[in-house]
């Protein structure tokens, strides 16, 4: 749950950043940049654990399996 909660706050935050609108921009890119900082992790950290969650990573996020290059080694 939470990696698709990331997730669509990364997609969100994509789509603000395309905003003619948005102020104070360099604040905004800062945020999106932690936030898919975090969510490579959380994806690393779920391949490396798939077994114990039941499911795998690409039943969560089909979306996702081809930026997979986590390795279980």
């Amino acid at each position: 749950m939470l990696l698709s909660a990331i997730r669509d706050s990364v997609l969100y935050n994509e789509q603000l950043l395309k905003s003619e609108t948005l102020r104070d921009r360099d604040d905004y890119e800062e945020h999106y940049v932690h936030l898919t900082q975090f969510f490579e992790y959380l994806k690393e950290e779920y391949v490396l654990n798939e077994e114990q969650y039941g499911l795998k990573l690409e039943q969560i996020l089909p979306e996702e399996v081809p930026n997979q290059q986590v390795s279980k080694d």
